[in-house]
């Protein structure tokens, strides 16, 4: 069995406001590095008739940095069903090992709205793929179910994709902006650079990420929710679980749990600050 290895061109605007490539970026290059594998064989089906991905989990392992030249990406396939199966990958900048990461992918009917079992070819152009790859352990978090600090969350039109729904990678964006504005609210301290407040010296950094796609959504002019609450608070880090609903009749389109981790301006692991602490504990749900 063998593995595929691909390489995924960095871009100037894939930086945050921290210097390094915002945690959402990744999951754009895990796309990337997949379709560019799908498409080399008799994969393309999956592109062209549609599938959907069921979840991500993604560890950062260190941050990466801009440059001319492309990341390098390696991915296997480590599960293999009748209808589903999960693409593991390992991203790699100057042979440094930054992103370990897992995507499950199920085939889908987008005419008749139902998931589809592999087709012969398929599932016989994936299983030369096959590697054993170690599972990454799950993030543990409870259902919000209408609970936490909400944000409300309006889509644009350039969100969904060739499906004609919001993108896997724009639902981390969404998380993303509900766990700013949940910590940040929460207290001072856990303001970010550019949000009109004076930010303190901590960084605020992504170790890991997990999400579960629920239903499909689409661009509308009503807002969607984005609900965020803290889990579990530790010495340098704390767990938040994150819920993307309708507010009118609460569909739970996806839901997330990622570890923030406190860092110093050299990415050293800290102590959260106490205020902060204080804070995201008085909300662990």
């Amino acid at each position: 069995m063998t593995t595929f290895s691909t390489a995924v061109q960095l871009r100037w605007t894939d930086l945050d406001a921290q210097g390094h490539v915002n945690n959402v970026m990744v999951a754009d290059y895990l796309q990337q590095a997949r379709a560019q594998f799908l498409h080399t064989g008799p994969g393309r089906s999956l592109l062209a008739e549609g599938c959907v991905v069921v979840g991500h989990q993604i560890a950062y392992r260190q941050a990466i940095h801009y440059s001319d030249e492309p990341l390098l990406v390696e991915l296997a396939i480590s599960e293999l069903g009748g209808a589903r199966f999960v693409i593991a990958y390992r991203l790699l900048q100057d042979a440094q090992l930054c992103v370990e990461a897992r995507t499950v992918l199920c085939p889908f009917d987008f005419d008749r709205q139902r998931p589809r079992r592999l087709k012969r070819v398929e599932r016989k152009f994936l299983s030369e793929y096959r590697h054993a790859v170690t599972p990454l352990d799950d993030i543990e978090a409870p259902a919000l179910a209408g609970r936490g600090s909400a944000y409300e969350l309006f889509t644009r039109w350039s969100d969904p994709d060739r499906y004609g729904h919001v993108n896997n990678v724009r639902f981390l964006d969404f998380v993303l902006a509900g766990r700013v504005d949940m910590t940040a609210r929460a207290d001072p301290t856990m303001a970010r650079v550019g949000m009109g407040r004076q930010p303190s010296a901590v960084q605020w950094l992504i170790a890991r990420q997990d999400i579960n796609y629920l239903n499909q959504m689409e661009f509308r002019l009503a807002p969607y929710r984005v609900l965020t609450a803290p889990v579990k608070v530790g010495r340098t880090s704390v767990v938040l679980a994150t819920e993307i609903d309708d507010p009118d009749d609460g569909t739970v389109f996806a839901n997330a749990r990622a570890i923030m981790v406190c860092a110093d301006a050299e990415g050293r692991k800290r102590p959260l600050p106490d205020s902060a602490r204080e804070a995201l504990t008085s909300q662990i749900i």
